[in-house]
């Protein structure tokens, strides 16, 4: 059980690991843990849309697609240009002492293959955790979000990732929780005459 809780610990190493694109992007911030969150929902999402393929796969997949970077961090298209990153070593060495590493490895190794309909979609699930959270940005004022927006938009595979972008990029990020004007926004009731 010793490996199994550190790998437990390894895992909350992801809460304090940062996604280090947005120092180029000027604004934002986000750990690896969050980022995994929102994949995880996203590919949720997908697999409602497609009933042909393993939710439980593809949930995995997302949940995974990241863990090597509490070893490596997260390293930003600018960082790959200069800096190689040895993962293969980082996912040996994560899960060689765990009795389910093998299951871990593997799911790791499909996504990164972008092979099955799985990873495909855990792959969209992750460039649209971008999207989203580059198109909130964007919302907020960032001018640079939308250059970004449109190379992430060409990494996505599946037709339902493209529709959902879509989707995304015609939404105001505020929608979801402004879209009741009443008197709530005053006074904070409903509706209700104050006593």
């Amino acid at each position: 059980m010793r490996d199994v809780a550190n790998f437990l610990y390894e895992v909350g190493m992801l809460q304090k690991t940062p996604r280090s694109g947005y120092q180029f992007l000027g604004s934002g911030c986000e750990s690896v843990a969050e980022h995994i969150l929102r994949t995880i929902y996203i590919g949720y999402a997908l697999c409602q849309l497609d009933p042909r393929v393993d939710e439980h796969k593809t949930l995995k997949l997302c949940l995974f697609h990241d863990v090597p970077e509490a070893r490596t961090g997260d390293m930003n298209y600018v960082n790959k240009k200069y800096v190689r990153v040895d993962e293969e070593k980082a996912v040996k060495e994560l899960t060689e002492t765990l009795p389910f590493g093998d299951d871990i490895a593997a799911l790791i190794g499909e996504f990164n293959e972008k092979e099955t309909e799985e990873a495909k979609i855990a792959h969209d699930a992750d460039q649209l955790a971008l999207i989203i959270q580059l198109k909130e940005y964007g919302d907020l004022g960032n001018k640079y979000s939308q250059e970004w927006i449109s190379f992430a938009l060409k990494r996505l595979c599946t037709n339902n990732g493209k529709r959902l972008a879509e989707g995304i990029l015609n939404a105001d990020s505020s929608a979801w929780w402004f879209k009741d004007k009443s008197d709530w926004w005053i006074n904070g009731t409903r509706g209700r005459e104050e006593a």
